[in-house]
């Protein structure tokens, strides 16, 4: 008896050291594709209905984007854990299941303890469960690997995304009202620029910072040949 639960602790033991065990040069590799390389937003353009909507203030950007990180690495451990118990043919529907388990948590903590940040941010809580971004790093990164390097991809993708949440806002706010987090900072007879709170702004906005971001990788990637 001694011998057999001996050697399940063992088995356990060595299905996590397998598992969730990280080469660090892979780590650093997932960290800098998530926020950078292939930053979700401002590189592989997903997301774009919250990103547009709701960057008009950058306390909005950081709850949006917070919450986001939240089920993106969770919804990304479950996935990879379940991967060789999900069959393929039903693993979307699956994929799913999962993250609107996790947005119904998330929803639920902010309803309950930021009650501003809920009212302020509406629905798009709830559309968490069908945004591309956390559909599209289940199907090509946690259904196909370990859980401990999809942890750090839904973490780094998180954070990406609240990155391009926070730039865009800021620039959003500041030009459009003259204020960063609500705060005056261009004085009460500053008098705005209405189109940066609204649609055309963020489209406006958006398309600025993704050309000066691939303006950056293009003379880096130039430099790195060189």
């Amino acid at each position: 008896m001694a011998e057999s639960n001996k050697k399940k602790k063992g088995d356990i033991g060595a299905w996590f050291k397998e598992s969730f065990s990280v080469e660090p040069k892979q780590a650093v590799m997932v960290a800098k594709n998530g926020i950078i390389g292939q930053n979700p937003v401002l590189v592989l353009l997903l997301g774009m209905c919250s990103t547009l909507a709701i960057t008009t203030s950058i306390t909005n950007a950081i709850g949006m984007g917070l919450a986001t990180t939240a089920v993106l690495t969770m919804s990304n451990l479950f996935i990879s854990l379940l991967r060789n118990i999900i069959p393929a043919n039903v693993r979307i529907a699956s994929f799913v299941v999962v993250i609107a388990g996790f947005v119904t948590i998330v929803d639920l903590v902010i309803q309950a303890y930021l009650d501003a940040l809920s009212q302020s941010l509406g629905i798009f809580i709830p559309l968490i469960v069908v945004n591309c971004i956390i559909l599209a790093r289940a199907e090509a990164f946690a259904f196909k690997n370990t859980p401990g390097y999809s942890i750090l991809d839904g973490l780094f993708m998180g954070l990406g995304f609240t990155l391009a949440l926070c730039i865009m806002s800021t620039i959003r706010e500041f030009i459009g009202s003259g204020s960063f987090a609500g705060i005056q900072l261009l004085g009460e007879n500053y008098p705005g620029v209405a189109i940066m709170t609204s649609a055309p702004g963020g489209f406006i906005t958006l398309g600025c910072v993704i050309g000066l971001v691939q303006f950056i990788r293009s003379k880096t990637e130039g430099r790195d040949k060189k």
